[in-house]
């Protein structure tokens, strides 16, 4: 029986190394000492400081929306909540079944065909060996890739490899669902069709964390909203009153968020 879910987050920071050995490096290092987020880890390294000293705590039935501007550290947040970045101080506790929705390539391999990722990604999650058919048809009929599942993934078109990502991603439900809002890129036809497909995952999920730019998304999905600026919480609260701050003027409409399941109530006593 699967716990309920949870996500403590207390004085966490990340911090990455510059090496200068390459002009990305030498980009973020610009970047990082003109927005004032240049230190020093205990190597005596420089360090890209991408989070500094965040804490929050999500329960069932949260809906959290990251906003901020580029480089803020939305994507870098959710990357630690998935367990892809650790932090250097503070930690971080997820209780619950997670998926993330970061990168519709995340976690395939391009030398596979896309059949086999569909068997990797089940046994990933724990699926027994009768459960992975289902698992096959559900992400085959949705991806419609035809005779292509039997062929490398490595010579898919990039639209190919989104409809197998995403098929993939949102075929099995968490209890603790993140999600970047480039998980939405792809053509408009199949994005279309996938939008019912993924607000029915973030229903179904108890605990949503997404980050996003649009104000449309995160009115729809979110309860709560966290504005991130140069690494830090600058504003947490409900998502009406945060986003309102955050772009200077009322949000003209606002409807309801995309709830979470509600727990089943117990039984009446009969005595």
């Amino acid at each position: 029986m699967n716990r309920t879910a949870a996500i403590d987050i207390a004085g966490v920071s990340v911090f990455f190394p510059l090496y200068h050995g390459n002009s990305r490096s030498l980009k973020k290092m610009v970047f990082a000492a003109a927005s004032g987020r240049l230190g020093q880890d205990r190597q005596q390294r420089v360090v890209v400081e991408a989070l500094r000293d965040v804490s929050f705590t999500l329960r069932s039935g949260d809906r959290l929306g990251l906003i901020g501007g580029n480089g803020a550290g939305k994507t870098t947040l959710l990357r630690t909540l998935a367990g892809i970045y650790e932090p250097v101080i503070g930690h971080v506790r997820v209780q619950g079944s997670l998926n993330a929705l970061l990168d519709p390539n995340l976690g395939m391999n391009l030398e596979l065909t896309g059949r086999e990722n569909i068997r990797l990604r089940g046994l990933y999650n724990g699926l027994s060996s009768s459960e992975l058919p289902r698992l096959e048809d559900d992400v085959q009929t949705f991806a419609g890739l035809g005779d292509f599942l039997d062929l490398p993934v490595r010579i898919y078109s990039s639209g190919m490899v989104i409809r197998l990502g995403f098929a993939l991603a949102t075929a099995i439900k968490p209890q603790i669902l993140l999600m970047d809002e480039w998980f939405l890129a792809g053509d408009a036809d199949f994005m279309e069709k996938a939008r019912t497909r993924l607000e029915d995952m973030v229903r179904g999920a108890e605990i949503l964390v997404l980050s996003s730019h649009q104000e449309s998304v995160i009115a729809t999905w979110c309860s709560r909203v966290l504005w991130l600026e140069g690494g830090r919480i600058r504003d947490d609260g409900p998502a009406d009153e945060v986003m309102q701050r955050y772009l200077g003027r009322p949000v003209q409409t606002w409807p309801e968020p995309v709830s979470a399941p509600q727990p089943t109530p117990e039984p009446a006593d009969p005595g």
